[in-house]
C-alpha cells in the first residue's frame, strides 16, 4: 500500500466533522489534528459547547470487542472515582461508532500538561494513583485484549524486522544480537517465575498523563493489556541508577499506600524495556506507509538509525546482566 492510498488519507476535516455530526452534534468548522500516530485524533469545535476529541481507530488493529473492552475498563476506573478520560456514551449506551468505513469514539476535551517526572512529589502522587488503578485492574482479567509477552513484543517483532526491513549490511549483527537479547529476556523471565498479570494502561509514558487541577489524569488506554504491574511504573524512571532508585522509592511509597507490589517484578524492568525497544522498531517499520510517519520520524531507516539501534541492543544485553533496582 502506498502512502497516497492509505485509508487515513480520507480523514479530511469535512469527513471528521460529518462523522461527529452523525452522533447528533453540530460542529463549528474548527478541527485540529492532535499528536497521535497509531490512530488519528482530532479536536473538533462544537456549536455552543466545549470542543470534543474524536479518535479514529487504525483499521484492522483491534477488533470491536477489544476496543469495547478498553472502554469498559475506563468506565470502571471512572466509577471508582479515578481521574481517567473515558469515552462519551450516546443515549443508546454506545461508545464505539462507525462512519464511512472507520470506527471512532468521542471524548471530552481535557487540558493539561505533561508531568514533571523529575519532581519526586509528582512521582509520589503518580504512585498513589497507579496503585488505585491497579487495584481495579486486578479485579478481573481482560478476555479479548492480549498479554504483553516476549513472543509478540520480542520474537515476532524481531522476525518481521529481520525478514523485511533491516538493511543487508546490518542484518548479521542484528540477527546475532537480537538472538542474544531475546535469550537474556527469557532467562530473566524464567528466573523471576510466575508473577501476577493484571489489566494495565500498557503505555504509561509522560505523553499519556495530563497534569491539571494539581494532579494527573490518564488518557489513551489504546495499548491496555494484561501485564505485570511494573509495566506501568518503569517508564516513569529516568537518569542514572541512583536517580532511578530514588524515583522508584517515591513511586512505590505512593503505590503501596493503596496496593501490594511484588518486589520480584523489579527484576523485569530491563526485560520489559528491551521488549519495548524491539517492538518500537517493528512498529515503525510496519507503519512506514502511513503518510504521517515519514515526516514525523525522518531519522528512521537510515544507516545511522540502524547503527544506533544495534548499539542500543548491545546496551540492553549488558543491562540485563546488571543487578535489578532495589528499594
Amino acid at each position: 500500500m502506498s502512502s497516497d492510498s492509505h485509508p487515513f488519507r480520507t480523514l479530511t476535516p469535512e469527513f471528521v466533522m460529518d462523522a461527529v455530526e452523525s452522533q447528533g452534534y453540530l460542529c463549528d468548522c474548527r478541527t485540529l489534528g492532535l499528536n497521535s500516530y497509531e490512530n488519528r485524533v482530532y479536536q473538533v469545535g462544537i456549536e455552543g459547547e466545549a470542543p470534543l476529541v474524536a479518535k479514529f481507530y487504525r483499521p484492522e488493529r483491534w477488533s470491536d470487542a477489544q476496543i469495547l473492552e478498553e472502554h469498559r475498563f475506563c468506565f470502571e476506573l471512572v466509577e471508582h472515582e479515578l481521574p481517567v478520560v473515558a469515552p462519551l456514551v450516546n443515549e443508546q449506551g454506545d461508545s464505539l461508532f462507525s462512519f464511512g468505513g472507520f470506527r471512532f469514539a468521542l471524548y471530552p476535551r481535557k487540558g493539561g500538561h505533561a508531568p514533571e517526572l523529575d519532581n519526586l512529589q509528582n512521582l509520589l502522587i503518580l504512585g498513589r494513583l497507579m496503585g488505585r488503578i491497579h487495584s481495579v485492574g486486578a479485579l478481573h482479567p481482560f478476555i479479548e485484549r492480549p498479554r504483553l509477552d516476549s513472543r509478540s513484543f520480542g520474537h515476532d517483532a524481531v522476525a518481521v524486522v529481520s525478514e523485511r526491513f533491516v538493511p543487508a549490511e546490518f542484518k548479521s549483527h542484528y540477527d546475532l544480537l537480537t538472538r542474544d537479547l531475546l535469550q537474556g529476556i527469557e532467562e530473566v523471565m524464567d528466573r523471576v517465575g510466575h508473577v501476577r498479570y493484571i489489566r494495565t494502561h500498557g503505555d504509561c509514558h509522560a505523553g499519556n498523563i495530563l497534569w491539571r487541577d494539581g494532579g494527573p489524569h490518564f488518557v489513551d488506554f489504546d495499548d491496555a493489556r494484561m501485564a505485570p504491574a511494573v509495566q506501568d511504573l518503569w517508564m516513569m524512571l529516568s537518569g542514572d541508577r541512583a536517580s532511578k532508585t530514588e524515583q522508584l522509592c517515591e513511586i512505590l511509597d505512593g503505590y503501596t499506600e493503596f496496593n501490594h507490589f511484588d518486589p520480584r517484578e523489579l527484576q523485569l524492568i530491563e526485560a520489559l524495556r528491551s521488549l519495548r525497544i524491539l517492538h518500537f522498531t517493528a512498529w515503525l517499520a510496519l507503519r512506514w506507509e502511513d503518510p504521517a510517519f515519514a515526516p514525523s520520524f525522518p531519522w528512521f531507516n537510515t544507516p545511522r538509525y540502524w547503527g544506533d539501534h544495534i548499539l542500543e541492543i548491545r546496551e540492553q544485553i549488558a543491562a540485563l546482566q546488571e543487578p535489578a533496582l532495589q528499594v
